[in-house]
């Protein structure tokens, strides 16, 4: 066999940035962990001075700052020997209010890899692994990640993209957000909407207390209740407005799940389904955001999907033809595609 060396090198670089950013991910979940970009981000430092500024070790710190110099991710004057943030570093690095705020995927691939060995296994014996399983990376990686995504987007441009919606939670309406992990999106539809009422719901009884202590500290305690249970089993009638965030897919039977949804909401009520962004053919999703999110589903979905109930295994990339077909085939009438950005689509059912 003649190999073409053009193209050899060409993989082996290629192998080299993909090493080079699996590693990178350590460098940035410690990065955010110790307050580094945060320090970083108020003037140009040295590494002694970015050392004594976060109480860490200079010589770590060091090493630290000439990988993420390396990789771009810090900003290196050698006159000077200083380091620094760009203000677009600091934006995505440094401010957790920021709709690009990075960290959290670092977080997230972090946590999510801790489960390669049982994943491998997996992939002999067909087991699943449920989401509660996991490395506690992954659920507080998964916040961090989606929540920037449901800040920049969910209240000002998704809400108003679905009929009548952002009228009846105006007026004061009874929502519920079902698989709402640690309750970043019903905090922020609670903190928008002060005359409605949301119930957040979620198998996994850490993330419920946590979203219950997120909603004391963001003042919204009085209108959101937080409470452990399942997709097809969450109490409640008559509302307005249900919500499910990135899980759909992750769910063993999400056509019982989305019957469950048909059934507790009002006549006039509405579905939005909020789903990583995926064409319906793989040739399609052969780019960056579907190695990310096939990736993910290997990792997280599959295994969460299969250690359920019926075990669909729908996958992060299910595309919009195969979520119509599991809304429809739970008697919901109408469905179509709101709204999207490049990492999300809407999707909105009506009975």
């Amino acid at each position: 066999m003649a190999i073409d060396m053009d193209k050899l090198n060409a993989f082996v670089g290629r192998f080299v940035e993909d090493l080079g950013a699996a590693v990178h991910t350590g460098m940035v979940v410690i990065g955010e962990k110790l307050g580094l970009y945060k320090a970083l981000a108020a003037h140009p430092m040295t590494s002694a001075e970015l050392a004594a500024a976060t109480a860490t070790d200079e010589r770590y710190v060091r090493e630290w700052l000439a990988s993420q110099a390396a990789g771009g991710y810090v900003t290196y004057d050698e006159k000077a020997d200083k380091f620094s943030l760009t203000e677009e570093q600091a934006f995505a690095l440094a401010n957790e209010d920021s709709p690009a705020y990075l960290p959290g995927a670092f977080q997230l691939a972090l946590g999510s890899l801790a489960a390669v060995p049982r994943i491998a296994d997996s992939f002999r014996n067909g087991a699943g692994m449920g989401w509660h399983e996991h490395d506690d990376g992954v659920f507080h990686g998964c916040e961090k990640f989606f929540r920037p995504g449901y800040a920049a987007n969910l209240v000002s441009s998704w809400i108003p993209a679905l009929h009548d919606v952002k009228e009846k939670l105006d007026a004061g309406g009874r929502v519920a957000d079902v698989g709402c992990g640690k309750g970043a999106s019903t905090i922020l539809l609670a903190k928008a909407f002060p005359k409605s009422h949301f119930f957040g719901f979620d198998y996994h009884d850490k993330s419920i207390e946590a979203a219950r202590d997120s909603a004391q500290r963001e003042g919204v305690a009085d209108r959101v209740t937080f409470q452990q249970a399942t997709a097809k089993e969450y109490p409640g009638k008559d509302y307005d407005f249900v919500a499910v965030f990135d899980c759909l897919h992750d769910m063993g039977d999400p056509v019982g799940a989305a019957a469950h949804v048909r059934n507790s909401l009002r006549n006039d009520g509405t579905w939005m389904i909020v789903e990583p962004f995926a064409n319906d053919q793989l040739k399609d999703n052969l780019n960056p955001v579907g190695r990310v999110y096939y990736s993910f589903s290997t990792l997280l979905c599959t295994p969460c999907s299969r250690s359920q109930e019926v075990g669909l295994c729908l996958g992060a990339q299910s595309g919009e033809a195969r979520i119509r077909e599991v809304v429809t085939a739970a008697g919901f009438g109408r469905f179509r595609r709101a709204t999207e950005t490049p990492f999300n689509i809407v999707y909105e059912a009506r009975p």
